[in-house]
């Protein structure tokens, strides 16, 4: 029982698939940390739009998802990068997600927290950079749930250097109702957003981040650090003042990073935790124990898959987000906002496959290989 992949000389080579799915069902809550999954939209596979179009969202799929994660102890990270925010859902159909989920989690008891950004705006002054920032915050603190001041491509631009950034931030700090999480989010997944807090220097950027931090460790509940260095994570997170939580949103070290050492540990917001969701939970129960092998071990094998999900371009890791999300049967359909699911390779969605099949991620191995089969066929490869 055997399925052909192609690989990246161009050839194929045969691969024999999981036959059963690895055993993982909802548990306790966690209680050792505090994880958040970024989480994906699912489109409206028969909405009538083109890929610059608003997105058109499937909300009933959309919800079910999120739901799936909460199941599992999980927390929501709503409206981030993973949900494609600037690439393909525009802050008009951010804030619906918004409300939506929002009310979704005060439902069922789940946990959210929301990106707060300024996506409306191409580009403008300071004052239009901060009134955007205020125009979405209101949006997530009316609709109930935590806010995540998201890194700027307006404010990037903008700036002229680290006091333009202490400016702003300080300003949405002090009228936040509550504390935030503060997102810094590296070039490697958006470009634009290079030189953030005023300097393409990291130990200078540091200093700016951490100076923020400090004028206002009473509105900061935490930050969520995307760089991919584990080093200088660990370090940050040693700088913070008591009672700031890390969350690493570090998608190549996880598994080291949420373990932590004897100076402490990083809880987790991660886009990677949209498909690894129950493992990741489960993992993290085996934590909670005080097992922190076998909580490696669970959580380590993943890493390889991770890595090739968000190999570079980074950005375009989403598509792989949802290929995963479409095989494993949360979805009826491999279609993205903005058309993004043609962002990767066919040979990049095998591995995809095959990396997830071997963890035994997929609920019902048949029907991922049979979607996989149906991939493969839509691309020229004969069943």
């Amino acid at each position: 029982m055997t399925i052909q992949l192609p690989d990246t000389n161009g050839g194929l080579r045969p691969y024999e698939p999981r036959a059963e799915p690895l055993a993982v069902t909802p548990g306790a809550p966690l209680a050792s940390r505090t994880v958040f999954s970024a989480a994906h939209v699912v489109a409206d596979p028969f909405a009538d739009v083109t890929p610059d179009s608003p997105a058109a969202v499937d909300w009933d799929a959309t919800l079910a998802f999120r739901r799936h994660l909460w199941s599992h102890g999980l927390g929501v990270a709503e409206a981030m990068d993973t949900a494609q925010r600037g690439m393909g859902l525009d802050w008009a159909g951010a804030a619906e997600l918004i409300r939506r989920s929002a009310a979704e989690a005060k439902a069922v008891g789940g946990r959210i927290a929301c990106g707060v950004g300024t996506d409306q705006l191409a580009s403008g002054t300071l004052a239009e950079v901060r009134a955007a920032y205020e125009e979405q915050l209101a949006v997530v603190e009316a609709a109930g749930a935590q806010a995540i001041l998201m890194a700027s491509r307006a404010l990037a631009a903008t700036a002229r250097g680290p006091e333009d950034y202490l400016e702003v931030y300080g300003h949405l700090l002090r009228q936040a109702a509550d504390p935030v999480i503060l997102h810094w989010l590296g070039p490697m997944f958006d470009p634009a957003l290079e030189g953030y807090w005023g300097s393409s220097d990291l130990d200078a950027a540091t200093g700016t981040f951490l100076e923020v931090i400090a004028a206002h460790p009473d509105k900061v509940d935490g930050i969520k650090v995307s760089l991919l260095d584990a080093r200088r994570e660990i370090d940050l997170r040693r700088r913070l003042p008591q009672g700031v939580r890390c969350y690493t949103g570090d998608d190549f070290h996880y598994p080291e990073l949420i373990a932590g050492d004897d100076q402490g540990f990083s809880h987790a917001l991660l886009g990677i935790f949209d498909p690894l969701g129950p493992l990741a939970a489960e993992a993290v129960r085996v934590l909670d124990t005080g097992d922190t092998a076998g909580f490696r071990a669970l959580l380590d094998p993943t890493v390889e898959l991770s890595r090739h999900l968000f190999q570079t371009p980074t950005r375009f890791y989403k598509t792989g987000v949802v290929f995963l999300a479409w095989l494993a049967g949360h979805q009826s359909h491999f279609t993205m906002v903005g058309g993004l699911q043609s962002a990767r390779s066919l040979p990049h969605f095998a591995r995809a496959y095959e990396l997830a099949d071997s963890l035994g991620l997929f609920p019902d191995p048949k029907l991922a290989e049979e979607r996989m089969k149906n991939l493969l066929a839509l691309y020229g490869v004969a069943r």
